[in-house]
């Protein structure tokens, strides 16, 4: 029988036929036979104690009678009221803490009890002290509840005096040891960080070839220190326990657990290999990352941040730790959920990579001599290729010109494909499917960049209609201040809606989108750009397809700058091609959409676990492909718009597209053939992804290969003059080809949003360009882009961006 279940059948079987019942009145029973006590130099028991005991209730009969009874056993007795332990304790340390436990005459619990307890296990010197509570009666789930929280045992205030005594004696004569000092916390199992590095080492002195592998990883958490300026240090040990539990939950990747003094979660997995370690981390990250825990009783979002290193080459434990440490705090810095391993040049500069000069010195050139070498490798390199298999009797030129035609008909064709399908695009529900729930949007900027337009995007959104809460976060980055803070504070100041959220350090737009996912309240979260306008409807539009059983709904981009140059004039109507066709037509050609950054809007669980990788040119494509491996459904809605400014530059614009092509082939490396081998997608969706990811990138060098097959074909036949042009059926596919863009170009008018269809000029003088430049303009970029990513140049070269009238946007 346990010491509390023990007290209860005392309780039980004394006092019942006692007709008074009620806790005072058993209370007043034990005072008054107090006397009959044998004085304290009377009885050997007694004359052991002489503790130090401190009471802590709230001031009254209550606690003068325990004061009263604890006294009468040879107990010196000091008194606190709850919010006072500390300071009390600061003047006299006890040896024991006997605490009352609110509770009224009709068994109804009051926090207050555990309250105290959590007051003195919070005061350092009151994690080892032996607490025991005096409860008003029997109630086993209050004793459970009490015990679970701290306390080391109960008793019920009708128990008999030496008894109390006695429970007080055997917890003094025991010697406490605090949970830091036992090589294993007896609740959780955590090791102590001592005796996690000797686990360490111990692993270490075995050798290597005993060893077959093995990780080190430590998880800190982005959010410990605003957790601990709130809640105190006591949350350090609730996040490691956290932690841990998730890691116990997913199985055995992990062998042994601990904790340092700062709340970060030690692992050592041994006997693994480093791609088996990598993807349990990944899993351990994203699990956490998309669980709601309750710290110090409160509900809160974590960033886990790991940084591991292979066990092959560590000699010492204290400096492999070092190392990891060193990893999470590159990790802390991007807050994408991956693991980071450790490398040298992490110690000391946090905040780059050092690249070798020799390197540093030839990319540069290498990229200033990229048209070059795009005529290279795609003109010079097959002709020469073509002559040579010509030489041995293959004529390999004349297969490849039918292969060029047939692909330059395929794209033409999907692209018709595409503007037939947008015309039955799938429309928003026209209710929601649950009440409208508190929202968030998140706005990223780059405050230098965004000075001159960021107050008015803000204003825009505080003018939004939805019928729920709704937060405003702008989550930016600056590296100096700026007098726009200033404005932006005042304008907070006047609507709470607006939240401030400045990410120190941060380098991308991923890393503040990742800082605000785990501050946001809302259920969904809106993603946007800094020059972004949403309609008002926007975000109770958005919620009609998530709350309709969709995760991500894309909206429908709109540029309103477009009287500022002619380059904005074109991208005008391109967005319209783009957002009003092609989004929704492959939508529903391929069943699955894409993109999620601007104007796109999350479920907040599934962007927590997902979160935006900044290494990612094309951050919110990766992250709608990683949504969308798990099973995520994604919706595109044109009528969902936001307006946002264009480039009105040429350079501008082709910075901007070479970023978004060297994007979407890194996106198309890393998912590529990861979604065509996923069971999670069908035939149709993989035909999809072979299709946008896939033949998007191989389709700007098809198109290439005209001249070194035309340069071929003259040659083979003694010139350009013996070449017969009039062949019906390159006459038929040149004709096909060429006549894509004019049925994109009037799609684009036919749905476009209605400020644009009025500008009908817009749409002729795009589908001139577009047939006669602008698509080939997009065709080198991509080259381009192709080549700056084999170089490994992965800079995002941003452009200052002016008012509406003459701003140049980034994205």
């Amino acid at each position: 029988m346990s010491p509390c279940t023990k007290g209860h059948s005392q309780v039980l079987t004394s006092h019942h036929d006692n007709a008074k019942g009620s806790p005072a009145a058993l209370l007043d029973d034990v005072t008054r036979s107090a006397p009959t006590v044998p004085a304290a130099h009377d009885d050997p028991a007694a004359s052991r104690s002489g503790g130090h005991v401190l009471v802590v209730g709230a001031p009254g009969p209550r606690r003068e009678r325990l004061t009263r009874t604890l006294r009468s056993t040879g107990h010196e007795v000091s008194q606190a009221p709850p919010g006072e332990v500390e300071r009390r304790m600061g003047q006299t340390q006890p040896d024991a803490i006997v605490a009352l436990d609110e509770q009224d005459v009709h068994g109804g619990r009051d926090a207050r009890g555990l309250d105290v307890i959590r007051e003195v296990r919070t005061v350092p010197a009151g994690r080892a002290l032996p607490l025991l509570m005096v409860t008003a009666g029997p109630e086993p789930a209050g004793v459970a509840d009490m015990l679970h929280h701290g306390a080391d045992d109960c008793i019920p205030e009708a128990s008999d005096p030496v008894e109390l005594s006695a429970r007080i004696e055997a917890k003094l004569r025991r010697v406490p040891v605090p949970v830091e000092n036992l090589p294993r916390d007896p609740r959780t199992g955590l090791y102590s960080h001592p005796h996690f590095l000797e686990e360490l080492d111990r692993e270490l002195q075995r050798p290597e070839a005993a060893r077959h592998g093995g990780v080190l990883a430590v998880v800190g958490v982005a959010e410990m220190a605003a957790l601990e300026a709130r809640l105190g240090q006591r949350v350090r040990r609730e996040v490691a326990e956290r932690l841990a539990g998730v890691a116990e939950r997913l199985g055995s990747f992990c062998d042994r657990l601990g904790w340092d003094e700062d709340g970060r979660l030690l692992m050592l997995l041994p006997g693994v290999d480093e791609e088996t370690a990598r993807r349990g981390l990944e899993k351990f990250a994203a699990t956490v990352a998309g669980t709601k825990f309750i710290v110090a009783d409160e509900n809160v979002r974590l960033t886990p941040a790991i940084g591991w290193l292979p066990l092959t080459g560590c000699a010492d434990g204290d400096r492999a730790t070092g190392q990891a440490r060193d990893a999470v705090q590159e990790a802390l810095r991007h807050r994408d959920l991956r693991p980071v391993r450790y490398a040298p040049w992490m110690r000391g500069t946090p905040h780059r990579h050092r690249r070798p000069p020799l390197r540093a010195l030839i990319r540069p050139a290498l990229s200033a001599l990229s048209p070059l070498l795009v005529l290279l490798l795609g003109v010079a390199v097959p002709f020469v290729l073509y002559r040579q298999a010509y030489e041995l009797g293959f004529d390999l030129g004349s297969g490849m010109y039918w292969v060029v035609v047939a692909g330059l008909v395929v794209s033409a064709l999907l692209i018709v494909l595409e503007c037939l399908f947008s015309l039955d695009a799938v429309a928003r529900p026209e209710t929601p499917g649950a009440p409208y729930p508190p929202a968030s949007a998140v706005i990223a900027a780059y405050l230098p960049n965004e000075a001159a337009t960021i107050v008015e995007t803000v204003e825009s959104f505080l003018r939004l209609d939805y019928p729920a809460e709704l937060e405003i976060v702008l989550a930016y980055n600056t590296p100096h201040p700026l007098p726009v803070e200033d404005t932006l504070r005042t304008i907070a100041a006047r609507d709470p809606r607006l939240v401030l959220l400045p990410v120190a350090g941060s380098t991308s737009k991923a890393q503040n989108v990742n800082a605000a996912v785990t501050r946001v309240r809302g259920e969904f979260v809106g993603i946007f750009d800094a020059d972004h306008h949403p309609a008002p409807s926007s975000f109770r539009d958005a919620w009609h397809w998530l709350s309709n059983g969709h995760d991500v709904v894309q909206g429908h981009c709109v540029i309103r700058n477009g009287d500022s140059s002619r380059v904005a004039k074109l991208v005008a109507v391109e967005f319209e091609a783009i957002y009003a066709v092609s989004h929704p037509g492959r939508t529903r050609l391929y069943g699955f959409g894409v993109f999620g950054g601007s104007n796109g809007f999350w479920r907040t669980d599934l962007l927590a676990r997902t979160r935006m990788h900044g290494s990612m040119l094309t951050e919110d494509i990766d992250s709608t492909l990683r949504a969308l491996g798990e099973g995520a459904r994604f919706a595109v809605d044109r009528t969902l718009i936001s307006r946002e400014l264009a480039p009105t530059t040429l350079k501008a614009l082709w910075n901007q597209r070479s970023r978004w092509a060297q994007g979407w082939l890194q996106v198309s490396l890393k998912h590529l053939w990861r979604g065509l081998r996923s069971p999670v997608f069908t035939a149709r969706q993989k035909l999809g992804l072979f299709v946008l990811l896939g033949w998007r990138e191989v389709q700007p060098w098809l198109t290439l290969q005209i001249l070194p097959i035309l340069l071929y074909s003259a040659w083979k036949a003694g010139g350009l003059q013996r070449l017969d042009w009039a062949v019906p059926v390159c006459v038929l596919a040149m004709l096909f080809t060429m006549a894509a863009g004019p049925v994109q170009a009037l799609f684009a008018w036919r749905l476009a949003v209605p400020e644009l269809r009025g500008r009908g000029p817009w749409f002729w003088s795009y589908l001139f360009v577009s047939t006669f430049f602008y698509s080939h303009f997009k065709n080198m970029v991509a080259r381009q882009a192709h080549l700056k990513e084999a170089l490994g140049d992965r800079q995002w070269r941003v452009t200052p961006r002016a008012a509406a009238a003459k701003a140049v946007a980034r994205r």
